[in-house]
């Protein structure tokens, strides 16, 4: 009959010591908010183009696989992913835009607390969009980039006057 060895206090220790920490990260797992989805924008493929998800409050926008912002605004993420629908199929990918009620009801309240139709909020939000893009345009005509050449004072070999190298 073969004796059995008893554990040591350090394996023990350490099974214990493991034991407590799966049960934190499991802990941690649950803890997580919530990430509640909302739209998808998809393409004939089936492949999602875009997203609106809910987590703390907040409406998620995620477009081309990255975060595009987030906003307490149901009304602006809505408008700016049927703006991106709008504009696939535009440039002739036909694409598909499913969304919760949840989403279209806080998204239509919202534009009515202002007194206004989601349609009139739209025009409104690609308005203030051709206005920033505009200026960008603008900015960048006006030949903003700084001058890279070297200062009056500066040989143009780009060494102090003083010679040192």
């Amino acid at each position: 009959m073969t004796a059995i060895k008893p554990m040591s206090i350090n394996s023990k220790i350490r099974r214990e010591a493991g034991k407590q920490g799966a049960a934190k990260a499991d802990g941690r797992k649950r803890g997580a908010a919530p990430i509640e989805p909302h739209a998808q924008l998809r393409d004939q493929q089936g492949r999602l183009l875009a997203g609106i998800v809910r987590q703390e409050g907040e409406w998620v926008l995620g477009m081309g696989g990255q975060i595009a912002g987030s906003s307490a605004s149901a009304a602006h993420v809505f408008a700016m992913i049927r703006r991106a629908a709008l504009l696939h199929e535009a440039q002739g990918t036909p694409v598909r835009l499913t969304w919760s009620d949840a989403l279209k009801d806080a998204a239509w309240s919202e534009v009515a607390e202002r007194a206004m139709s989601f349609e009139e909020f739209e025009a409104g939000l690609a308005r203030d969009m051709a206005e920033v893009a505009a200026r960008k345009a603008d900015t960048a005509s006006e030949g903003t980039v700084p001058d890279s050449s070297p200062p009056d004072d500066t040989p143009a070999d780009g060494r102090p006057p003083d010679g040192s190298p």
